[in-house]
C-alpha cells in the first residue's frame, strides 16, 4: 500500500489531523458515516463496513507506521472508527428490529460514544493489554475491545431504560 493511501485511510480521510483529541473528532467522524451505512443497508451494511474498516485499516496502519518508532500515533483514527461503529451495534440492530428510525434512538447514540471514549481512554483491562502490544493489530483490537465494552453498555442502559418506561 502507497504512504499516501496508507496516511488517507489511517487518518480517516485527513479528519485524524484535526487538533486538539483527534481520537475524539475520528469517534465523531464515525458517527455520520454510521448513519449512512445504516441507512444504505441496515446494521448488515454497518457490520460488513466494520469487518472491511478493520481489515483495510490493519493494512493502513502497518503502512503508515512501518519505520516509525511511534506504533500509535494520535492522527492515526480508523481504529476509532471501527471501535465507534461497534459501540453502536446495538442501536443500528435495535432501530431494524423495532422498525424505527436509528436517529429516534439517540440516547444510544450519546451512550455508546461517550463511553467508547471512555474505554478508549482510560483502558481498563484487555483495552489496555492490546494497547501494550505495540503493534498495528494492538492499535486496530484496544478500539474493538473500547467498542465491544461501549456496545455492551449500551445494551445494559437500553434494559435499564426499557424496565424504567415500562
Amino acid at each position: 500500500m502507497q504512504k499516501s493511501t496508507a496516511k488517507l485511510i489511517a487518518t480517516f480521510f485527513n479528519v485524524g489531523l484535526l487538533k486538539p483529541a483527534p481520537g475524539t473528532w475520528g469517534s465523531l467522524a464515525a458517527l455520520p458515516a454510521a448513519w449512512i451505512l445504516h441507512m444504505i443497508g441496515g446494521p448488515i451494511a454497518l457490520t460488513g463496513a466494520t469487518i472491511v474498516a478493520y481489515l483495510v485499516g490493519l493494512k493502513a496502519t502497518e503502512a503508515y507506521t512501518a519505520g516509525s518508532d511511534d506504533h500509535d500515533p494520535s492522527e492515526v483514527v480508523i481504529d476509532e472508527v471501527v471501535g465507534m461503529w461497534i459501540a453502536l451495534f446495538p442501536v443500528s440492530f435495535g432501530a431494524k428490529m423495532m422498525g424505527a428510525d436509528i436517529l429516534q434512538l439517540y440516547p444510544g447514540w450519546i451512550i455508546g460514544f461517550l463511553t467508547f471514549r471512555f474505554f478508549d481512554i482510560t483502558k481498563f483491562g484487555p483495552i489496555g493489554k492490546a494497547d501494550r502490544r505495540g503493534d498495528a493489530t494492538g492499535v486496530m483490537m484496544d478500539d474493538v475491545y473500547a467498542g465491544i465494552a461501549a456496545a455492551v453498555t449500551v445494551i445494559i442502559a437500553a434494559y435499564g431504560a426499557h424496565m424504567v418506561l415500562m
